[in-house]
């Protein structure tokens, strides 16, 4: 294939798995976001204790982390089957891409937030705000960078689960490395998508670091 025959089809692809990571990014920091403040708040001598909520609450996010994103994606077929009618194409993997994605978030956002000062959190609390007020203003703002450089790390992870989707008519490059450079032999296709999720990585970790350098010199 040659590459005025290859860019449509490659910018396609590009496209939908910017789609599927970006859509699945977002779902992972909303879902994953609210379980790592959960999971520095109820641990022992955080700002609400329940020993008994984290010990659970860890174990599910240790669980969705530990069963491998393809045996994951067949396990939820009649769940994306129920959610988007399909489980073909790129709107349905962003199904598996989400649910592999929030217990992963969950984990790097409770690395983060447990490495903010303690002593601001005190100090906070000693001008009387509340345990959510001190959520808002002192963890989530003094936790921003290690937020970003782990939403960094999702994403990249996203991008590679993303390939792997295409494995069973997820969409995307990996969709388009399978059925041209596997099934066909076309090697210049599957350079092609390799190329450009190499490229894709790069630039998401650039831009990644360089926000989280502002965010941690501001």
């Amino acid at each position: 294939m040659g590459w005025f025959d290859l860019w449509p089809s490659l910018r396609e692809a590009l496209f939908a798995t910017l789609y599927m990571v970006s859509v699945s990014a977002v779902i992972a920091v909303l879902g994953g976001l609210p379980i790592g403040v959960l999971l520095i708040a109820t641990d022992r001598g955080g700002l609400f204790p329940a020993p008994l909520v984290n010990r659970v609450l860890s174990g599910i996010v240790n669980l969705g982390r530990s069963i491998p994103f393809i045996i994951l994606m067949v396990a939820l077929i009649p769940v994306t089957r129920a959610i988007v009618k399909t489980s073909l194409g790129s709107t349905a993997a962003i199904v598996p891409l989400s649910i592999a994605a929030i217990p992963f978030y969950a984990r790097v956002a409770e690395t983060a937030l447990r490495e903010v000062d303690r002593g601001l959190i005190e100090m906070a609390q000693a001008v009387g705000c509340n345990s959510w007020q001190v959520v808002a203003k002192v963890l989530i703002p003094e936790a921003l960078p290690g937020l970003v450089r782990g939403l960094t790390i999702t994403l990249i992870s996203l991008i590679g689960h993303s390939a792997m989707a295409g494995a069973i008519g997820g969409g995307g490059l990996g969709d388009l490395a399978i059925r041209y450079g596997y099934q066909r032999f076309e090697t210049d296709v599957m350079v092609a998508t390799v190329v450009t999720l190499i490229i894709l990585v790069q630039v998401v970790q650039g831009v990644g670091d360089r926000v989280a350098a502002r965010l941690q010199h501001r």
